[in-house]
């Protein structure tokens, strides 16, 4: 009878945490995945503004007789992004490589035993309860683990995504933002793009390399049936979490 309640209380968990998701599902079968609408990021739910460090501000003053301005990185007017809501192209280039193995192994053998083979003559007197009294405490016990891990990672990722700058810090960093989804057939990918930027950083076509992103946020996967296919059912997943063994 336990038994039966505590699965039934498991079944009604999983339904109650596949409920939401599954109603959508399955409203939307046989139908392509619907975009994300374009909107402000500043909007969204969870999103805060940065607080770096900061330099102290420097007074900006015009010298008499002279158009250039103390403070200015150009003569001219530079048409790279420098304000809140300026785009700019981001270049995304990871190769990155990781290769670790671990291994551990441990054990260990205690033996403890005590007796008292004369002890003031009562050694004999023992006759109620018979006993040895050379060997009254016999005890052992025999320990190991043994544990090993192995991680082999390789990751190629090479594309560009346009960037909004949605934040510019008192010392002239500027906080980007950028995300690019791609729909095909009934999968979509995802691309998102996030962090701190210099100025001096973005090239003079308005491009900046990902590897000069400072705080960088890169998120690269889909969503979709395939997608789906490749993950655990919602009770393999609770089970996954409350079983102990």
């Amino acid at each position: 009878m336990r038994i039966t309640l505590r699965f039934a209380t498991l079944l009604a968990l999983g339904t109650t945490l596949a409920g939401c998701g599954a109603a959508d599902r399955l409203k939307n079968i046989g139908e392509q995945p619907a975009l994300s609408a374009i909107d402000n990021p500043t909007t969204k739910p969870g999103y805060r503004p940065v607080q770096m460090p900061m330099p102290h501000p420097e007074p900006v003053h015009f010298n008499s007789n002279s158009l250039w301005r103390t403070g200015s990185r150009a003569f001219f007017k530079d048409q790279r992004a420098a304000r809140v809501g300026d785009l700019l192209t981001v270049r995304v280039k990871i190769d990155d490589k990781a290769e670790m193995e671990n291994s551990t192994s441990r054990s260990r053998a205690n033996t403890e035993k005590m007796g008292v083979p004369n002890l003031f003559g009562l050694e004999n007197k023992m006759v109620e309860v018979p006993m040895d009294p050379s060997s009254l405490v016999n005890a052992s016990s025999n320990a190991s683990s043994a544990g090993s891990g192995k991680v082999d990672r390789e990751e190629d990722v090479q594309t560009n995504v346009a960037a909004v700058v949605t934040q510019v810090l008192p010392n002239g960093n500027m906080v980007i933002e950028g995300r690019q989804e791609i729909r095909v057939n009934f999968e979509i990918r995802e691309l998102i793009v996030a962090g701190i930027v210099r100025p001096e950083d973005i090239q003079s076509d308005n491009i900046i390399d990902s590897n000069k992103i400072a705080e960088a946020r890169i998120a690269y996967g889909g969503r979709g049936q395939i997608t789906d296919v490749q993950q655990p059912r919602y009770g393999q997943q609770v089970m996954d979490i409350v079983l102990p063994f």
